[in-house]
């Protein structure tokens, strides 16, 4: 599990029905109804908006289709002393 970071509050509404389910099931599983929140909220997001790709990612394309396929011959000779 990743480290915590900082908490950031925040105000959720919630239906009378949907707030007694949730006080219901925060006792029953021992847990607070923030964590069941935020655990909730975690798992709709992980969902719905990964994480998005690190910008380095595709940085050194080169727009050519056949470098893995001539590897060999373009590191030919790298690495040797001169």
């Amino acid at each position: 599990m990743a480290p915590r970071t900082p908490d950031t509050k925040t105000t959720v509404y919630l239906d009378a029905d949907a707030y007694r389910r949730l006080k219901a099931l925060a006792a029953r599983t021992h847990r607070t109804a923030a964590e069941l929140v935020r655990e909730a909220v975690a798992e709709y997001a992980a969902r719905h908006a990964p994480a998005r790709a690190p910008r380095s990612l595709g940085a050194g394309r080169s727009g050519r289709s056949d470098l893995s396929e001539r590897a060999e011959a373009l590191l030919g000779g790298f690495g040797e002393g001169r």
